[in-house]
């Protein structure tokens, strides 16, 4: 009997139960979840490149001629003026061709002046008939063709006086010699760059801009600081951007100059640095882990409150992106303030209950991650 009481005691019991959890089903509690808060600004991109300081104005200068150089006049870093002298070959040779030259020259002059007076002696003697018609033509001819060849020897005498005088190389601008590729007792060919000048109160930013920030270098604004002042930055201005890649890099050289008079040293380490609107409307940047689909369309998840305190759902909204940078996006649609999902958006769905920021469960969460 006993047995009988206890047994129908349970059953009561575990249908009392059973009748609670079919009516009482368990509470989700609100997910948590990392968010951000969507702030509208006006978008812009930076880049850094290293530079050099160069002369806007630099010249290679070489010897006209070849020859053994007997004298060096310059060192790196000497300052010259126009004229001045640079190196000096050795001249006999030359010397020698220029009073070749001479002497030939000489010669052709004696004969012209010959064929001259014997034109106008035959000329005088054609008035009376002593002289037929075919002798004058003949002594007209023999001196134009004398005169002819005495210009051609004057035309070589003056070119191998020029040849003497470029065994003496000059500067041909003031400036400061930034590089000098000879020494004395070498022979250099003629055109070999043997000097470079560079004038010091012209210099520029000289920077090698990659293939995929060309259409945007254009548009940016710069500034720059050497490496000897990283805390002194100043504008400079795009000059010269080349329209052809460099064979070896496969970059483009750019040249900007400084705004203003400014001394900068040549050859000094610089930074440019970049700077350029993206979109002219506000945009606001999310991380890109943000971004999912609706309809194939770009979309995110914005938690909106649930009327409860630290409590939230979420509901996909639609967004424009309007570009990149780096692992962000800049994007537009929600409203300032909202507060946008950034982790784990394939599990969210529409009406999911979220944690809000500041929430206990928030708060734990946010200390997990950071335990990780």
């Amino acid at each position: 009997m006993k047995h009988s009481l206890s047994a129908a005691g349970a059953l009561a019991v575990a249908a009392m139960l059973s009748a609670c959890s079919s009516h009482t089903p368990p509470v989700e509690a609100p997910r948590p979840v990392r968010m951000t808060e969507i702030r509208y600004d006006t978008a812009r991109e930076s880049n850094r490149y290293a530079a050099t300081v160069q002369s806007r104005y630099e010249v290679d200068q070489a010897f006209r001629v070849g020859g053994k150089v007997v004298q060096r006049k310059v060192e790196v870093g000497q300052s010259v003026h126009e004229g001045d002298v640079i190196a000096v070959l050795d001249d006999a040779d030359y010397r020698l061709a220029e009073e070749a030259a001479r002497q030939q020259w000489q010669s052709a002059a004696t004969q012209a002046r010959q064929a001259e007076s014997d034109r106008k002696r035959l000329g005088n003697l054609k008035a009376d008939g002593s002289v037929s018609v075919s002798d004058d033509e003949r002594a007209t001819s023999g001196a134009q063709t004398a005169q002819a060849a005495e210009e051609a020897q004057a035309r070589q005498l003056e070119l191998a006086r020029n040849r003497l005088k470029y065994t003496t190389l000059r500067a041909s601008r003031s400036g400061v010699v930034t590089a000098v590729r000879f020494e004395v007792g070498q022979v250099v060919p003629e055109g070999q760059p043997v000097v470079a000048i560079a004038d010091p109160g012209v210099p520029e930013i000289v920077v090698d801009v990659p293939e995929d920030q060309l259409a945007t270098f254009r548009q940016a604004k710069f500034k720059a600081m050497l490496a000897s002042a990283p805390n002194e930055s100043f504008d400079v201005t795009l000059r010269e951007l080349a329209p052809q890649a460099a064979a070896q890099t496969r970059t483009y050289r750019a040249r900007l100059k400084p705004d203003g008079a400014r001394p900068l040293p040549l050859g000094a380490t610089a930074t440019l640095v970049s700077d350029r609107t993206m979109s002219e409307t506000p945009v606001a940047s999310l991380p890109a882990s943000a971004l999912t689909q609706s309809n194939g369309q770009p979309a995110v998840w914005v938690v909106k409150p649930a009327g409860k305190e630290a409590v939230g759902t979420v509901e996909l909204v639609s967004v424009k992106v309007h570009g990149y940078r780096n692992e962000d996006m800049l994007v537009s649609g929600p409203k300032a303030g909202d507060q946008v999902v950034t982790a784990g958006v394939q599990k969210m769905a529409p009406g999911l209950k979220v944690a809000l920021p500041g929430s206990v469960m928030a708060e734990a969460d946010n200390a997990q991650q950071a335990a990780r």
